[in-house]
């Protein structure tokens, strides 16, 4: 498990590589059906498919060309529709976006049990598509506010541009918040910053033990629990999912300054426990202070790279500093 070493390079070879290659070869994007739901986006490049679901507002599949999903899905869910009712939250994996603070929920929505702003997450968005697909929600009663996700492929380099646009409400500050679900991994890596704000370069909500989650000098490594959940946040700006046979290094933009939710926290790992095998790799924004004409807007990226299949000596001396 220990493979950090390969994200730096890959992450750094990411955006120069994806441009070179895909500019002789535009990123093909088509309508499908996906498990079910009619009118899917299908986005594919010379190495990398995505798969966008516009029924239920998720990016719901990401993989190599000849590999496997490595985004989390709930398949007995296949071909079903979010609650619009809020009655019951309904998980189908894959990537979406939240508001944050998620503790203010309530305030808003007026519900005392944990539920998702309805706009957010349980309402079919539009879609659209030339050389990349939007999504665009409804506008949330509650928030008053329009998601609208840009999302492109480059190689193997996934980019989604999420933008909150305030449509009514009275002045509050909200952040951008992606949740993107993977599948059971191998390990999921954070960087510790030297300079960060947190005391032990992190924190963990709730007081249960998580004997899964190891300090290692400038890195923290995360196993999934099957018998409890866990959720730790920290400062970092890239989180870093390591499965069998691929890896996926998620990259948001680099601090600079501003409140962010959660006491500071600017990435966020969540582990299921069993059944449901998953993990969480979580970035946000700051908040700003929106009212009706503000738009913001968070970028980042999703570079998936194949593992090569060697004996761990041979990978530790070409990947690791």
């Amino acid at each position: 498990m220990k493979r950090f070493g390969l994200i730096v390079i890959a992450v750094l070879f990411a955006g120069c590589s994806a441009k070179h290659w895909d500019g002789f070869r535009p990123t093909k994007i088509d309508r499908v059906t996906y498990h079910g739901w009619t009118n899917a986006v299908r986005l594919t490049s010379t190495h990398a498919e995505v798969v966008v679901v516009p029924q239920i507002g998720r990016v719901m599949s990401f993989r190599l060309l000849h590999g496997e999903n490595v985004f989390w899905e709930d398949r007995s869910l296949d071909g079903q529709h979010g609650d619009a009712t809020g009655k019951e939250w309904i998980n189908f994996g894959g990537d979406k976006t939240w508001p944050s603070p998620e503790a203010e929920w309530g305030k808003y929505t007026g519900r005392k049990q944990w539920m998702p702003p309805a706009a957010f997450d349980a309402l079919p968005v539009t879609a659209t598509t030339n050389n990349q697909v939007v999504l665009t929600s409804p506008v949330d009663p509650h928030y008053g506010i329009r998601t609208i996700r840009r999302i492109s492929l480059y190689w193997s380099e996934l980019t989604i541009e999420t933008t909150y646009e305030r449509v009514s409400g009275e002045p509050s500050k909200v952040g951008v918040w992606v949740i993107t679900q993977f599948k059971e991994p191998v390990a999921v890596y954070v960087p510790v910053k030297t300079n960060s704000i947190f005391a032990e370069g992190y924190f963990q909500f709730g007081k249960e033990p998580w004997p899964q989650l190891y300090r290692q000098g400038n890195r923290l490594e995360i196993i999934r629990d099957p018998k409890l959940p866990h959720k730790m946040g920290n400062d970092a700006r890239r989180l870093i999912w390591l499965g069998e046979k691929e890896m996926c290094a998620v990259t948001a933009p680099e601090r600079t300054g501003g409140e962010y939710p959660d006491g500071g926290a600017s990435a966020e790992v969540y582990t299921n426990p069993d059944p449901k095998k998953y993990v969480e790799l979580e970035m946000l924004s700051p908040l700003s202070l929106m009212k009706p004409g503000d738009r913001i807007s968070f970028r980042q990226s999703y570079a998936l790279y194949p593992r090569p299949q060697r004996s761990v000596p041979e990978e530790r001396r070409e990947w690791f500093w």
